[in-house]
């Protein structure tokens, strides 16, 4: 316990902010939780259990403002009246992986990027435990870090961070860190500029040393302007599809092929993942595991009989030989870019939701190649409505996604596939994607 630190005050109690309040509670700090909405109620329960006192529905600002530290929810933005009032009062606010990393020796692989980090976690995970280490996945897939530090029993906890984790990050150190890709998302909370957001993905490099280790996206142009302006000290693993050369892995078009660290080669049919992003996620997990030392052929068994994470390109069922896929995680446009260039059968594609300011042109090339009708499943398609009148020939609106499903059933045929993947939050008719999901497979059942 740090002696100058007595009272920490956590803002925010989903997942990471009570995982948080019990390793503080855990590590003998008395802990205030505060939530400006609901707290859900197997949270209250938790922290009732643990006599940490809490409150919702609003902030006392003169107890938060008593605070040795700060521990804030990422989706609290640095720009709210709240967090400046905590700054002017001379506390600088942490995320929950801040405060949880300092209570472990285990090896720490953290993964970032604007697509495929969840799928990329799990992976790396499944790599690292088919070859037996002792490995806890956390971060933004399954339990908090901090809730999985109390016992602290992992050799390696492979983690997924998002942008808004990272800002609240300053002494966090990764062993092995992992950047997949910058493309728009968010941009709201970077005042539109996708080099301000490609700033707070590059702050998983800082404090690395020369025996750490930083696997990139070498194809990414995001990232190759950003390592211009940034001094990377970490030993670097770069991934490509279209450079043979790079140290880290690579994928041969002609061959068909991945190779790992010039060491271990095997066929893209082998891979239990398809699409060329599933690619790169393949040779991501496969340089990690090198890298902690995983016998090739775990890596290759593991990267062989991978099976995706739920509403992540995830087969639902095939009803009277057609295909049903749920990729309700795919939020954005670049997300839905990958899905579609994976479809391998002509597609109905079930689209919408609050849009982040897409741009839907750039999916128009896939969509004129892989489409043969668009389902709206939103409450304002207007946009989608007019990006695709004319690429298209049938597009509908729906309100649910009985309505959708029931669409999708009728416009296609027997080795045709009906695909959500929204491109869009969820929260105009759902709860979140993965409510958007569920909702989705429950009404592909019912047929």
């Amino acid at each position: 316990m740090n002696t100058s630190i007595q009272h920490i005050v956590i803002l925010g109690a989903g997942e990471s902010g009570v995982g948080a309040a019990l390793l503080a509670k855990a590590k003998g700090y008395s802990v205030f939780v505060s939530d400006a909405g609901e707290i859900k109620d197997k949270y209250k329960a938790e922290l009732n259990e643990n006599a940490i006192e809490w409150e919702e529905g609003g902030h006392t600002m003169s107890r938060i403002l008593n605070a040795d530290e700060v521990i804030k929810s990422p989706g609290i933005p640095n720009s709210s009246a709240l967090i400046k009032k905590i700054r002017k009062a001379g506390l600088r606010p942490i995320c929950d992986i801040e405060f949880a990393a300092r209570y472990t020796n285990a090896k720490l692989i953290a993964i970032t990027g604007s697509n495929g980090k969840t799928t990329t976690t799990h992976l790396v995970h499944h790599v690292l435990e088919t070859d037996g280490m002792v490995v806890e996945k956390a971060g933004n897939v399954g339990v908090s870090l901090a809730r999985s530090i109390i016992e602290d029993k992992a050799e390696c906890y492979v983690i997924e961070l998002s942008s808004f984790q990272l800002e609240d990050m300053y002494d966090f150190k990764a062993d092995i860190a992992v950047l997949l890709n910058i493309t728009p998302d968010h941009l709201d909370r970077y005042n539109d500029s996708i080099l301000e957001y490609g700033k707070a993905k590059m702050r998983i490099i800082q404090n690395q040393t020369e025996d750490d280790v930083f696997i990139y996206n070498a194809d990414d142009p995001q990232i190759n302007k950003q390592l211009e302006t940034h001094k990377v000290n970490a030993k670097s693993y770069p991934f490509s599809l279209v450079d043979q050369t790079v140290e880290g892995g690579f994928y041969n078009k002609e061959e068909q092929t991945i190779t790992i660290k010039n060491k271990l080669t095997m066929s893209i049919h082998d891979l239990a993942l398809k699409g060329k992003h599933n690619v790169q996620n393949s040779l991501v997990a496969g340089i990690a595991g090198r890298l902690v030392d995983i016998r090739k052929e775990s890596i290759r068994e593991s990267l062989a009989d991978f099976t995706n994470v739920e509403h992540r390109l995830e087969f639902v069922a095939k009803v009277n030989g057609i295909e049903f896929i749920n990729d309700s995680k795919a939020t954005n446009i670049n997300a839905t870019w990958y899905a579609l260039e994976s479809m391998t059968n002509p597609t109905v594609w079930v689209v919408g939701g609050v849009d982040k300011g897409n741009d839907y042109e750039e999916l128009i090339p896939l969509v004129q190649e892989k489409v043969k009708a668009i389902i709206c499943l939103g409450k304002d398609n207007s946009k989608i409505i007019e990006a695709f009148s004319g690429v298209v020939d049938t597009i509908v609106e729906t309100q649910s996604p009985v309505e959708a499903v029931g669409f999708g059933y009728q416009l296609a045929k027997k080795d045709e596939t009906v695909l959500l993947s929204p491109a869009c939050a969820s929260f105009d008719l759902f709860e979140n994607y993965e409510d958007r999901g569920q909702q989705f497979k429950n009404a592909v059942r019912s047929l």
